[in-house]
């Protein structure tokens, strides 16, 4: 085998234009395949990011109405769900999929919300003590709540940057104090996102996906909400997984287990129910539409392999032909067909193994410029990269195997009088 290698290798230097020109095909097909399958894998990663954030892995269930979230802004708390129990909330933070466990309340709309003659448009929140951490927030000013605080109903908030901007401009929000239903809760501390993340928005569709969190958040302690809301309402989870891929089954399990403490109503139209919003079903939906896009793209680019191994069937048979005489004095002295074979297979496999190795070089400086260029993300994949190499052997083997057949058949005598 080594010798085959060393011998084919002699073959391509000798003739260095013909095998460039012959591994031609082959780069390009390389290339192109490389390019689209890094762009490919780079925005899917964009599309689960965009969606899920960046590596917060945190899953909300909350009443749902007709497939609609439950507006509890505009509608009294159902008949039939009840508060959230210790045992409940265990039995949650117990699942093994599950590793931190949160209950929340919260206004999309805050009407009733103003400092001083600002009124705040964004998202109200009534926390629990293990919010901050499983929702990837940290305390940048000031302080976080105290065990009192939460214990004694205090009325004190924390705001993040968004609605610093909207609300304060450049004064110092600590120790102001926000109205809040004509309660007074006073600012104690300034959350920010551990993991600050910042979506790419393509279309009008992920506009809107995004937009209600533009508004900027409040947090007050959820013993406290009665206070603002004068209700104490059902509370949502907010549960974050092992892993991304763990979210399906951790909304799933949550939801079914928040839905037993639900007394089932006659009336069918408003029953309500805990569910999650299946953010990984809409990542793989768009995800899919991309890749069934880019699939007919990477058939396309394989034109090419096609062309490039015809090409390499090509040259091999005006090699065979070339080397008739060698041949004949190779089996004249004792060479079985089979390394007759063996060896033109290996020149072939050889030859488009390398065009491989320097289509992949390209496909990889090809996708960094499309990222450059049209600010598409790419992610490089290794396993692409293997694939190709090996794919583009494969192509060697199968098109140089009728020029290896017609040399390993070869007549030695009528070869040795060949011309």
């Amino acid at each position: 085998m080594l010798e085959n290698i060393r011998l084919s290798l002699q073959g391509i230097l000798s003739h260095k234009v013909r095998s460039i020109l012959t591994m031609l095909g082959i780069i390009i097909g390389i290339a192109a395949i490389i390019a689209i399958v890094s762009t490919i894998k780079g925005t899917n990663e964009q599309i689960k990011n965009n969606l899920i954030g960046a590596g917060n892995n945190a899953v909300a269930v909350q009443l749902y109405q007709n497939d609609y979230p439950y507006d509890f802004a505009y509608q009294e708390t159902p008949e039939g769900v009840s508060v959230v129990s210790e045992d409940i909330r265990r039995q949650i933070a117990e699942l093994d999929e599950v590793e931190k466990v949160s209950f929340y309340r919260t206004r999309s709309y805050c009407e009733n919300v103003y400092y001083r003659n600002n009124q705040f448009s964004g998202t109200m929140l009534g926390i629990d003590e293990n919010y901050f951490d499983t929702a990837g927030y940290q305390i940048q000013k000031g302080r976080g709540f105290t065990k009192q605080e939460y214990n004694d109903n205090r009325k004190v908030i924390i705001i993040d940057n968004t609605a610093v901007k909207s609300l304060f401009s450049s004064e110092d929000p600590i120790g102001q104090v926000i109205d809040i239903g004509n309660e007074p809760f006073v600012v104690v501390g300034i959350a920010v996102e551990s993991k600050p993340f910042e979506p790419v928005i393509n279309s009008e569709e992920e506009y809107w996906t995004y937009m209600q969190t533009s508004g900027g958040k409040m947090f007050i302690p959820g013993n406290s909400w009665p206070i603002a809301y004068k209700f104490d309402e059902p509370e949502s989870c907010l549960a974050k997984a092992v892993d991304t891929d763990s979210m399906p089954a951790v909304g799933k399990k949550v939801s079914d287990i928040l839905n037993t403490t639900i007394q089932s109503s006659d009336d069918s139209e408003s029953q309500v129910k805990y569910q999650s919003e299946d953010i990984l079903g809409q990542a793989k939906s768009l995800q899919d539409l991309s890749s069934s896009t880019n699939t007919m793209l990477i058939w396309i680019a394989s034109i090419s392999l096609l062309v490039g191994g015809i090409g390499v069937m090509n040259i091999m048979l005006v090699s065979v032909t070339e080397r008739t005489r060698e041949i004949g004095l190779k089996k004249a002295v004792g060479a079985k067909k089979r390394r007759i074979l063996f060896q033109f297979l290996t020149e072939a496999s050889v030859l488009t193994s390398i065009g491989g190795i320097i289509g992949v070089g390209i496909g990889i400086g090809l996708a960094q410029l499309i990222s450059k260029v049209a600010s598409v993300p790419v992610a490089i994949s290794s396993v692409s990269i293997v694939v190709s190499v090996l794919f583009s052997m494969v192509v060697g083997i199968v098109f140089g195997l009728i020029p290896s057949v017609k040399a390993s058949n070869l007549n030695p005598i009528d070869a040795l009088r060949y011309e």
